[in-house]
């Protein structure tokens, strides 16, 4: 059995000295990481092939090194300076790719990302009327139109024209998903230029746009924040507190509304999250690079939060969010590095501080995270988020015992259970059922399936242990093929099934789930390793010992390598799997 787990995976390292200051942080970073300068290449294909190989590790330093020295080789090379800039782009080396964005203006090919990049610089440097040409494209995705319209739109307002910048705004033309978009700008423009009633409109309409918000929830927490703070900087300090009550149906577990909602009742000096047309164009760039930021489009998202930092250096949700998609990258020193640097004040600190103990497990610095994050409960015992991250990293440990106790503080402090709480009894019916006191251990399992029926983890998890146990069979297979209905593409649910249909004796029904869960997680020991044991006992004895084989590949853990190894040389013993009669 197979868990996915709360938090995703934990990954870590401590921070590294970090350069000047004077440079955006992100630049700042991305100069300092050239210090570890890769091998020289012997020519332009060893070197174009090695930046390649970089950038798909994600390692955009070496590549960008790489990329130079293949240019070095063939100086007019056309494709590769595109490959260079945009690289050089995405990791954050914004002023190095100034001059190849100047070159590369007039390719068409390219221009989505050069003359987007010099118009940045631009508006930047307050050269507003010289932005606009350069933000006309020959060759535009739907994203490209949405987002050099609105940046477009912010110069103009820098000229002081801001009904003609909310004129551009409005005849932007595109699929029914610009709305919130087109909307959440004009509200921020009217109300950087002081236009309140608009602005209040603009703002309104933006807050009711639910299915766009739900579509694009990081959007959607910042017109919360920017219509919340509107309204306490224009005297109506109570409706910003409801008006963060009401977003809770759509943002539930949202820790930097808390904080934000914590900074309203104390009274704090709230600034407008827009002040000027710099800020505008890159909140532009930053809600549609977190609105990308899933399925596979990180690095993409991350050229986009880069590409805003010019605009806004050292702005604290961008590095919060580069923080998150480094970790997503699996990059936990960078990712370290950016929550590091997200300021003590910002309502993404605390977030950013959770992170970064989840992170510093990731590389065995377990004590290192304990105690980091020990802190954070201690600062807010009624926040219950750091207790599970503090439990996740006890439980990486294997420290069950430690894990269960924090996880029985942390349902002491919520009073009565509501949905989302189902995590944390989830976690701590894993952590007894580890201890082997399933007394403790099913009540919880239980108590997450009636806050959230039919959650998959948790349905996998409980019928899975009552097939390890051999009660409750019926139930227990229609939980974990609930579970695999809900969730097909999980592999390690899928082998769920598969090993449970194993464990009952039911090879050939073990084998066929199996074989799904392999092609869904080819890479995993475990999966394979199951395969081969369904394999040797349906007979396919071939089969199973090259199932093996792949599984030792798949470098598994040193005790579970010892037996794949001893199952190699004698196979397995005799049949002693008890066999279960279980309806269809």
């Amino acid at each position: 059995m197979r868990l996915s787990p709360i938090y995703g995976p934990l990954s870590g390292l401590l921070l590294a000295a970090t350069a000047s200051m004077a440079l955006p942080a992100s630049e700042a970073l991305a100069r300092a990481n050239d210090a570890l300068v890769p091998l020289r290449a012997g020519s332009f294909a060893g070197a174009y092939l090695a930046g390649r190989i970089a950038e798909s590790d994600n390692d955009l330093s070496a590549a960008v090194s790489y990329y130079r020295q293949a240019l070095a080789f063939d100086p007019a090379n056309q494709s590769m300076k595109q490959d260079l800039l945009i690289t050089l782009l995405t990791d954050g080396k914004f002023a190095d790719a100034l001059p190849l964005a100047e070159e590369l203006k007039n390719v068409p090919e390219v221009e989505r990302f050069s003359r987007v990049a010099l118009a940045i610089d631009a508006i930047a440097k307050k050269q507003y009327r010289k932005a606009g040409p350069l933000l006309m494209l020959s060759l535009q995705s739907d994203m490209d139109r949405l987002s050099s319209g609105l940046m477009s739109a912010w110069a103009i307002s820098g000229e002081g024209k801001t009904r003609d910048a909310l004129d551009k705004i409005e005849k932007l033309e595109g699929p029914d998903w610009y709305n919130l978009f087109k909307v959440y700008n004009a509200a921020l423009m009217s109300d950087a230029a002081g236009d309140k009633k608009t602005a209040a409109k603009f703002y309104q309409e933006a807050f009711d746009d639910r299915s766009g918000g739900g579509a694009a929830p990081d959007t959607y927490e910042r017109i919360v924040e920017a219509y919340a703070s509107f309204k306490a900087r224009n005297g109506d300090r109570q409706g910003a507190i409801e008006l963060l009550d009401q977003a809770q149906e759509l943002l539930s577990g949202r820790l930097a509304l808390r904080e934000f909602r914590a900074k309203l009742e104390k009274g704090d000096r709230l600034k407008p999250l827009v002040a000027t047309p710099q800020q505008g164009a890159a909140e532009v760039l930053y809600t549609l690079g977190t609105a990308i930021n899933r399925g596979g489009a990180e690095a993409f998202a991350k050229l986009y939060l880069q590409m805003s930092l010019p605009l806004r250096p050292n702005d604290d949700a961008t590095l919060f969010q580069l923080g998150d998609i480094a970790a997503k990258l699996q990059q936990p020193q960078k990712a370290i590095e950016y929550y590091s640097l997200v300021p003590k004040d910002s309502v993404y600190r605390r977030d950013a501080e959770m992170q970064l103990g989840l992170n510093l497990a990731e590389t065995d610095k377990t004590d290192e995270a304990i105690k980091h994050l020990k802190v954070l409960v201690d600062q807010d015992k009624s926040d219950v988020r750091s207790y599970l991250a503090l439990g996740a990293v006890y439980a990486q440990k294997k420290d069950f015992r430690n894990a269960a106790e924090t996880y029985d503080a942390a349902v002491k402090t919520i009073g009565t259970p509501e949905q989302d709480d189902w995590g944390l009894f989830y976690q701590r019916g894993i952590a007894y059922e580890r201890l082997k006191e399933w007394d403790k251990a099913e009540p919880n399992f239980r108590e997450a399936l009636k806050l959230y029926p039919d959650q998959p983890q948790v349905l996998n998890y409980l019928g899975y242990s009552w097939v390890d146990m051999n009660k409750n069979l019926e139930e227990a297979l229609d939980m974990i093929r609930k579970a695999v209905e809900l969730r097909p593409q999980d592999g390690y649910i899928v082998d769920s099934l598969g090993w449970a249909y194993y464990r009952l004796g039911r090879y050939n029904e073990a084998v066929t789930e199996l074989e799904k869960a392999v092609k869904l997680r080819p890479e995993d020991a475990t999966i394979n390793d199951h395969l081969g044991d369904a394999y040797w006992r349906a007979g396919r004895k071939l089969e199973a010992t090259f199932q093996w084989h792949h599984a030792i590949t798949a470098k598994p853990e040193p005790e579970e390598l010892a037996k794949i190894e001893e199952k190699l040389k004698t196979g397995l013993p005799a049949d002693a799997t008890r066999k279960a009669e279980v309806k269809e």
